[in-house]
């Protein structure tokens, strides 16, 4: 369910938030319900560009934001970052999980009231990031320098089940630093006979389709909340353009993500519905808090 917001009027006037498929403690029954020896693997949206993995009794837990920490940070600015949805589950509550991973720097992918209590709470986490990042998440989340798993592009490491290929992503630019390694990064992830990719925050850059093309995506994760300037803020591939290199890739399904998390920043997830019905890719909208497993896929 959708709901809809007053236009025109004050920008902090919310008619209400939207609610989660689950929440909290009946999410977290549903995460831990799960058959550890099937080959199938599992998904649960968190919302923005957060996702839960699980195959074979392992959790991969990709870019959460699960607390208010920008809506706080931006309030009573002239950027407020008005929550859409309400908070699907708090980070304490996720004492199961293996790795984490961070695509980039902002804090919806790397949030510091999300990550310390995970940390607290999974004294065994891996924690996947780019490599060029380890000195500012060292510094977010005040861990050991040494102690996350950095990745560049082209290389690939390995966590339990899962292994990670380092794809450049461009928000808005391929940027790197000074050793030329990637700010920003998607990852493929394969795991049993499966293969995923989360694309972080990306625009569509030349050579993107033909890199991933070599991959067999079953599930692509994108967002569709677009590349606009009155923003204010890095964009991201648009519906259409999520549901297009969808295409190009051959990715089995197509999961859109980065959106009705602020209100300033978001897409109707129908437009995404629309546009990839007229080319044939399948898609699924999961709701914050819905479960999806892989058996669904044709």
């Amino acid at each position: 369910m959708y709901v809809s917001f007053l236009h025109g009027r004050n920008s902090k006037q919310l008619i209400n938030l939207i609610k989660p498929y689950l929440k909290d403690e009946a999410l977290r029954k549903s995460m831990l319900d799960v058959d550890s020896a099937s080959l199938h693997f599992q998904v649960w949206w968190l919302g923005q560009s957060g996702f839960l993995i699980h195959y074979q009794g392992q959790y991969l837990l990709l870019d959460p934001y699960l607390s208010d920490s920008l809506t706080i940070k931006y309030a009573n600015t002239d950027k407020p970052h008005i929550r859409m949805t309400e908070l699907v589950i708090d980070p304490s509550r996720l004492d199961f999980i293996d790795v984490v991973t961070s695509s980039h720097n902002h804090t919806d992918h790397l949030d510091g009231d999300t990550l310390i209590p995970l940390i607290q709470k999974n004294p065994n986490l891996k924690m996947v990031i780019p490599e060029a990042n380890r000195q500012f998440v060292s510094n977010r989340i005040g861990c050991e320098f040494n102690w996350p798993i950095g990745l560049n592009v082209n290389e690939k490491i390995s966590s339990g089940h899962f292994t990670f290929y380092g794809v450049p992503a461009a928000h808005n630019d391929l940027d790197r630093n000074e050793h030329g390694q990637c700010l920003y990064m998607g990852y493929v992830i394969s795991f049993g006979p499966w293969t995923i990719y989360h694309s972080g925050d990306t625009l569509w850059y030349e050579g993107l389709d033909k890199l991933l093309s070599q991959f067999r995506i079953d599930v692509a994760f994108l967002p569709i909340n677009g590349n606009k300037p009155e923003r204010r803020v890095a964009g991201n591939l648009n519906a259409a353009e999520a549901a297009r290199l969808g295409k190009e890739i051959n990715a089995r399904l197509v999961i859109p993500c980065h959106y009705d998390m602020f209100t300033f920043n978001t897409e109707d997830p129908s437009t995404f519905v629309e546009a990839a019905e007229k080319i044939g890719q399948v898609c699924k909208v999961m709701q914050c808090g819905e479960r999806w497993t892989s058996s669904e896929l044709s």
